[in-house]
């Protein structure tokens, strides 16, 4: 991976790899960068080993989900900006937040009209078309929905709501996972039920969301499976901190940090 103040041009990779000549921009998002950065180095340990060119632009920043949807929507605009300031070149950019990508595919664009920038709408247009969560990526950009893994552990998979229900992953993630070398894949019950996350949700209520991520942390647990995987860490972090107070023995893990792992590791 290559860390960037601008996009380079991309870089032919191995012949035969789907991603060969993609040059790919990550957009780590600010969780993952703060307390998740094993998730960011697996992404690119996937794409790499698929054939892409990953480059890490330093100017990423926030992309100003939580200051618009609490109705910020002037203060959100800087993030806006900043964020085609750093992805503008690149020919995909990939997340492993679906919350985050769907910020930007469906928020920026939003902001912009907010503004009335002509400009501005242009650019954001051009650039949140570009932007994938990682699942879509590997299946509808690259084609794959094996890419290599193994995993020998029970498992079972946590829907997020905003990749159920906001950029629609639908059966992605469990393509990727059924293709997971060694790995028991197991239903979770109620599994469309929300975690109580929710961003601001948990804080502006905390009882319900407590409430929420206990239900969730006991359907885990009826699964019997050693770890409990979601395509974003904020989620993760909700219902493995139950887990982890109950001692539990189930652990949090990134659907990324699965699909990077092979036999060779």
């Amino acid at each position: 991976m290559t860390t960037t103040t601008a996009p380079q041009s991309g870089t032919a990779a191995a012949p035969g790899r789907p991603g060969a000549g993609m040059t790919v921009g990550l957009f780590i998002t600010c969780i993952n960068d703060v307390m998740f950065p094993q998730t960011g180095q697996a992404v690119v340990k996937i794409l790499e080993r698929l054939g892409c060119s990953v480059e890490f632009p330093r100017a990423q920043t926030c992309c100003g989900q939580m200051t618009t949807n609490s109705g910020y929507f002037d203060e959100s605009v800087p993030a806006v900006k900043q964020y085609v300031k750093a992805f503008e070149g690149y020919d995909y950019v990939v997340a492993p937040s679906g919350s985050c990508t769907g910020a930007v595919r469906e928020q920026h664009p939003m902001l912009a009209r907010h503004t009335g920038d002509k400009g501005l709408i242009r650019e954001v247009d051009e650039v949140s078309s570009k932007i994938f969560d990682l699942p879509e990526f590997l299946i509808d950009v690259l084609g794959v929905d094996d890419v290599g893994a193994y995993f020998p552990h029970r498992v079972t998979y946590h829907p997020s709501c905003h990749g159920l229900r906001f950029i629609k992953l639908g059966d992605k993630p469990y393509r990727l996972l059924s293709n997971v070398k060694g790995m028991t894949l197991v239903p979770l019950p109620m599994k469309e039920q929300c975690c109580g996350f929710g961003g601001t949700f948990c804080v502006k209520n905390p009882d319900m969301s407590a409430a929420m991520a206990n239900d969730k942390a006991r359907h885990v647990r009826e699964t019997d499976a050693e770890y409990v995987v979601a395509g974003d860490n904020s989620c993760l972090m909700n219902i493995g901190g139950v887990l982890s107070r109950q001692n539990s023995g189930v652990k949090a893990i990134h659907l990324a940090e699965i699909l990077a792992n092979t036999e060779e590791d």
